[in-house]
């Protein structure tokens, strides 16, 4: 009796249907919070960079192809932020499901405004982006818009929780509008700042701030002695409210032409988690300004 009642038992048991989670591949770290805030406990996700890794400096690796193997849908940033390593991943993993025009293929920027287009591609301009800037996840209007396309990928790619992804949007989207309140309420309006890298330009037209000089003559460029000599006699005379940039892109140098300049250093997080208490994107944006502050 005992073992027929263990037979029925296994029989019950390979019959239900496993309960099939979306196995997600994020390449940047906000992405993958996001994807997990809206996902919940319906997805699995796999982040490939560490929140302090420089997003430009990325080779692929054996263990990014075998995540992308077994993605369902990877999503990434886009505007070539990783034209690097992003497509040896695709051709690599050998997944139908992940490639470009394919439902498991997720480019977030294919929702978000982008600014700084260049009207010519010259290498002599430095590290230039031909779509555009890719650090939008700095403004929280295109990250609302990257949320929404995130709910309807999902949605349909799952369609059984589907009213659980859209239940979690109009969470977030509760949450976005109080925060928005909040951040609108800091007074960055008119500060002025100078940057390492144009890594931060989406703040601009969200919160009425200006940068009104970059360390970097050029992006990806290393400043020349006579351009930092230029930009701390510029700084001395009309004092910019701080010098922007990140534990891994220029705090070395900034620190140095901080002291020089008698401005003051603000690190910022580059991306979620890359500092303490950043630990999803509202988290990352909330230290972003109050450091702005």
């Amino acid at each position: 009796m005992r073992k027929i009642i263990l037979g029925l038992f296994l029989l019950l048991f390979l019959a239900t249907p496993a309960l099939a989670e979306l196995n997600v591949v994020a390449t940047l770290p906000w992405i993958g919070s996001l994807a997990q805030t809206l996902g919940g406990d319906k997805i699995t996700v796999t982040t490939l960079l560490k929140p302090n890794h420089d997003p430009h400096l990325v080779e692929a690796k054996p263990s990014m192809i075998l995540a992308g193997r077994k993605a369902d849908l990877i999503m990434y940033n886009g505007l070539d932020l990783e034209i690097g390593y992003l497509p040896l991943i695709l051709e690599s993993a050998r997944n139908p499901r992940i490639l470009p025009g394919q439902p498991g293929n997720f480019d977030c920027s294919r929702f978000v405004q982008a600014i700084d287009k260049p009207t010519a591609v010259d290498r002599g301009l430095g590290d230039v982006h031909p779509l555009g800037n890719p650090h939008y996840h700095f403004s929280p209007s295109n990250i609302k818009q990257v949320a929404a396309g995130m709910t309807d990928t999902l949605a349909a790619m799952d369609s059984a929780n589907a009213d659980y992804y859209r239940q979690n949007f109009k969470a977030f989207s509760t949450k976005f509008a109080q925060k928005e309140k909040e951040w609108q309420t800091l007074g960055l309006q008119g500060k002025r700042f100078v940057a390492y890298h144009k890594l931060f330009e989406y703040l601009a037209p969200g919160f009425g701030l200006a940068f009104v000089g970059y360390i970097e003559p050029k992006p990806g460029i290393p400043p020349s002695a006579a351009h930092v000599e230029g930009l701390i006699k510029g700084m001395r005379d009309n004092k910019p409210n701080g010098i922007l940039t990140t534990n891994y892109y220029g705090k070395k140098e900034s620190e140095s032409i901080g002291e020089k300049s008698g401005v003051k250093v603000i690190l910022l997080p580059g991306d979620v988690g890359s500092m303490a208490g950043t630990d999803d994107w509202f988290a990352f944006m909330d230290t972003v300004l109050t450091a702005l502050k």
